[in-house]
């Protein structure tokens, strides 16, 4: 077994939902002794960093029920079950915003919260935007207000824990060096 290596003796799922399962596994660890892991199995996300032609930034807002509170995001979705990544994020920009892009162009992909749940957010950055004539709806379950903002807008929204979620924290830091070339 390799030096931080963990391997999994048994594993139980416990309960299987519409956006995630959750599973608790027993694992060896490196030292031999053994210890369990409960474990959230998410299919993946995708987030936009959408930019005007203006230089602003579309941001959304929605109540977030696991925050007991509305927050600031960037256009971010659920990956579904065999959907392409980059037509989720087609999808998700014109379903919570209205826009389309003529540039779309994939960013990178990192791990939320890697100590205990599997999901990956695969972002991507949109230019050129162009309104969508009948744009695609959202989920019946998701009320969302929409945002165009700069860059110095959205900073202070960080600093005033508007924008409170790592994913549109790092689009603005990207997008403030985007916007300095």
């Amino acid at each position: 077994m390799k030096r931080f290596e963990e391997k999994t003796i048994s594993s139980t799922t416990i309960y299987k939902g519409k956006i995630i399962d959750l599973r608790v596994e027993d694992v060896l660890l490196p030292d031999g002794k053994s210890a369990k892991r409960e474990l959230v199995d998410h299919p993946g996300a995708v987030a936009i960093l959408a930019i005007t032609d203006d230089k602003k930034i579309l941001l959304v807002e929605q109540y977030r029920k696991a925050l007991k509170r509305s927050i600031i995001e960037i256009p971010a979705g659920k990956i579904e079950s065999g959907e392409d990544k980059e037509l989720t994020a087609i999808r998700e920009l014109e379903e919570e915003t209205g826009y389309g892009s003529c540039k779309f162009t994939y960013m990178q992909s990192f791990a939320t919260s890697p100590g205990f749940a599997n999901e990956i957010v695969h972002m991507y950055l949109a230019r050129q935007l162009y309104k969508v004539e009948n744009p695609a709806q959202g989920d019946e379950d998701e009320f969302i207000r929409i945002l165009e903002c700069t860059i110095e807008e959205a900073e202070q929204m960080v600093l005033e824990e508007q924008i409170y979620d790592a994913k549109t924290a790092f689009a603005i830091l990207y997008a403030k060096k985007l916007m300095e070339c």
